[in-house]
């Protein structure tokens, strides 16, 4: 068994109602700035907080600005604010794009590195602001993970900063919030968090504790997703889908993803399809070309999802792929690059482009050739 380092915040409160729990421990800071960003779904929430802080002494600042997937531009702007709110602890609320964000901003308010010298792995060099971290969608599993995503505009690539400085403080995780979600959002949130647990499990570098947290959160997606976009109201379906959300989280920082996300990069940054889609979109085609590597491991990921087992193995995991793509089509959306704005010709310029993601690409149980990825971008036309 090789070594694995499995990082989480100090204090991970799990539950409806654990907002509460969240404001009694942000009262440590009474005397300080606490610094809340946000998204503007979530106006509302962030304000109730911040009046309750307030109340207890606390000096409170609100940028609820996050309507996008962070760009690099983006993520200066907010850090300016929170360095002009003298932040002493940052509070991040709303999904993988706010708190992707709140998280950097968190390492660099006296970090003086230029972000672009850090993305890769382990190259932020610490963080001294204090980190919490409310998430208000299930899918990024953000809340817990080492890992952050900037756009990067002059190359149209997400890249990512990966590193336990990332990880935060504290994480409050309050299913009730996510009942406000958009079934389209929930959706593709929810199957972004599928996409971890798979990932994480189909990974070369798949290890036995990650594998614990990978197979019940495939099992909770298949189970629960469908239900919580059909009935938004259901807190049952949605406290099960923070739960995947959290598992797909704690499965990033020790084994991460691969070729799925790494074929979606490219998909987010020039032409700027929500990455839960992106990943809705490439995920049968994708787990269809790895199952030939490891029929087996394919094989326990579709009985987790509830798929009767074939003669083989390999049948099993080509009848999960089809799973798969029947559960984001049951879910409403529409999994054809065309509609999307993506034309055939830009298959090769995708292509290259996600050829350059080696640092998920080593993870994928097969390897892949441009031509492979080339294959995989033409299938996802109707």
């Amino acid at each position: 068994m090789r070594t694995i380092s499995f990082l989480q915040p100090k204090r991970l409160d799990v539950g409806s109602g654990s907002i509460n729990q969240c404001i009694r421990y942000l009262e440590q800071f009474s005397g300080r700035s606490v610094h809340i960003l946000g998204i503007p779904s979530q106006q509302v929430t962030a304000e109730a907080i911040a009046t309750q802080l307030r109340q207890a002494g606390c000096t409170v600042s609100l940028d609820c600005s996050v309507t996008s997937e962070p760009t690099i531009a983006i993520f200066h702007a907010a850090l300016d604010r929170a360095r002009a709110a003298s932040a002493a602890c940052i509070v991040g609320i709303g999904g993988g794009s706010a708190l992707d964000l709140a998280k950097l901003v968190a390492a660099f308010l006296d970090n003086p590195q230029p972000v672009e010298e850090t993305f890769g792995i382990g190259l932020l060099r610490g963080r001294s602001c204090h980190l919490v971290c409310i998430p208000t969608t299930s899918g990024t599993g953000s809340e817990v993970s080492p890992n952050a995503i900037l756009l990067d505009e002059s190359t149209q690539l997400k890249k990512g900063v990966v590193s336990p400085y990332l990880v935060p403080d504290a994480t409050f995780i309050d299913p009730a919030l996510t009942l406000s979600v958009p079934p389209a959002v929930t959706a593709a949130t929810g199957l972004d968090a599928l996409t971890h647990c798979i990932e994480a499990y189909t990974n070369k570098f798949a290890h036995p504790l990650v594998d614990v947290y990978a197979l019940e959160g495939i099992a909770r997606c298949s189970k629960s997703l469908l239900q919580a976009v059909k009935e938004p109201a259901n807190l049952a379906a949605r406290e099960s889908m923070s739960l995947a959300s959290l598992y797909g989280g704690l499965c990033l920082g020790p084994v991460n993803t691969a070729a799925v996300h790494a074929l979606a990069y490219p998909l987010g940054g020039e032409f700027h399809i929500a990455h839960g889609l992106s990943n809705a979109i490439l995920l049968p085609h994708v787990f269809r070309f790895n199952a030939e590597a490891s029929p087996s491991r394919h094989a326990k990921v579709a009985l987790a999802l509830g798929v009767a087992p074939r003669a083989t193995d390999l049948e099993t995991a080509y009848a999960a792929a089809d799973h798969l793509q029947t559960l984001a089509q049951q879910c409403d959306l529409d999994l054809n690059l065309a509609s999307h704005g993506v034309q055939r010709s830009a298959v090769p310029h995708l292509a290259k482009a996600a050829m350059t993601v080696t640092r998920l690409l080593q993870n994928n149980p097969r390897e892949l050739t441009e031509r492979d990825c080339c294959n995989l971008y033409t299938q996802c036309f109707a």
